[in-house]
């Protein structure tokens, strides 16, 4: 027994004096509890609608506000007769647009049926359901308290006096598999290549052949373009691979330009293979880079990128930090041309951010292994 407390002891004091694994065993189960906690909900609130007033009448501002006043639509613009209603989808900036056509007031008054259209984003199948549901809701309390206020107009046929018609645009049938696919595809990338280059080179550290690098006449610039550029090529082979097999097995289809898609897609592969050489130059040995990179990409990408939870819905702490998460600005640009068939142009804030992170994610790790090798 005595030798058992003596090997516990030794044991203990080894996890002391490594502070990065005493930080992974205590720290991460409570920051993944704090974090997923507030993260994880299936409420959908405060989804982005876009307003396209054409009567600008008492009735139609009395429907606009039923709307605003449930916490579920936040109008975050007001249309113009004419917008371009799919490039503001397509940009990501409203999920619907509610459409009030002129004379829907005059019909009220006059005891006929007003027309109402809802386009619905359906990219994400979960929240255009969720958002037609709330929608079709709010309608019909409207077009109950019209019936209550003039019961039997005269001229208004039998039914409800509003006539709700929504129209769901990209993913009309709203399958999840359209928005599942693609959102897989972009967390098991950022995995893959930061895992390929985080095993590489702390590898190299075990053997001691990292060493003999760094005596070598090469830069160590060099030295990491010539262990990442093989990972790069392979990285996106597996990418145009997973694109087939999600068109096979899923019938999900590449609708937009995929020359757009193959220049985000390197750009992303080159910031998941910075991460990960940052990753190995704070790692010993190879199981705590994989430990490492499995935590801080594949639960952030599954959690805090929009993936699955809307974004919005999210305390407002929790969506600052999804800005940090690249994979949140690789599925806008995935499902949008993959799904909607848009090139580049419409997201340029995400190839900026994208752009930011991998010279971010760059910079440290050579200056970090530029240090280790000093």
């Amino acid at each position: 027994m005595r030798r058992i407390w003596a090997l516990a002891w030794k044991e203990l004091l080894q996890v002391a004096r490594d502070p990065l694994s005493l930080t992974m065993i205590l720290g991460v189960p409570a920051f993944m509890l704090v974090i997923y906690g507030f993260a994880l909900s299936f409420d959908v609130r405060h989804i982005p609608l876009a307003v396209e007033d054409r009567d600008r009448s008492a009735s139609s501002r009395e429907l606009i506000a039923a709307f605003t006043r449930s916490s579920y639509f936040d109008v975050v613009a007001s249309l113009l007769p004419g917008a371009d209603v799919e490039r503001l989808t397509e940009r990501g900036r409203a999920k619907g647009v509610l459409v009030v056509p002129e004379g829907f007031g005059a019909d009220l008054a006059a005891g006929r049926t007003g027309r109402v259209q809802l386009l619905l984003d359906g990219t994400d199948a979960n929240t255009a359901s969720t958002a037609l549901g709330y929608a079709t809701a709010i309608a019909a309390e409207r077009s109950a308290v019209l019936a209550r206020e003039a019961p039997g107009a005269p001229g208004r046929p039998s039914g409800a006096p509003v006539d709700f018609r929504p129209r769901v645009w990209f993913n009309p049938d709203l399958v999840s598999s359209r928005f599942l696919v693609p959102g897989l595809v972009g967390v098991f990338l950022l995995l893959s290549s930061s895992m390929a280059t985080a095993l590489s080179v702390v590898r190299e550290k075990e053997r001691g052949t990292m060493a003999q690098l760094r005596v070598a006449p090469v830069r160590m610039g060099q030295i990491l373009l010539g262990k990442c550029t093989p990972y790069l090529g392979i990285s996106l082979l597996s990418a145009f691979f997973a694109l087939a097999l999600a068109r096979l097995l899923f019938g999900v289809e590449v609708k937009g330009p995929i020359l757009h898609l193959t220049a985000a897609t390197l750009l992303y592969l080159v910031g998941g293979l910075g991460y990960g050489l940052m990753v190995s130059t704070f790692s010993s040995s190879q199981a705590m880079a994989f430990q490492v990179t499995i935590v801080t990409t594949v639960l952030p990408s599954v959690f805090l990128s929009g993936f699955i939870f809307p974004i919005r819905s999210m305390p407002l702490p929790l969506q600052w930090l999804t800005y940090a998460v690249p994979a949140r600005y690789f599925l806008v640009i995935l499902r949008g041309v993959i799904v909607k068939g848009a090139g580049l142009a419409p997201y340029g804030s995400e190839v900026g951010a994208l752009a930011l992170y991998t010279v971010a994610v760059l910079a440290i790790a050579s200056l970090r292994l530029a240090r280790q090798e000093g």
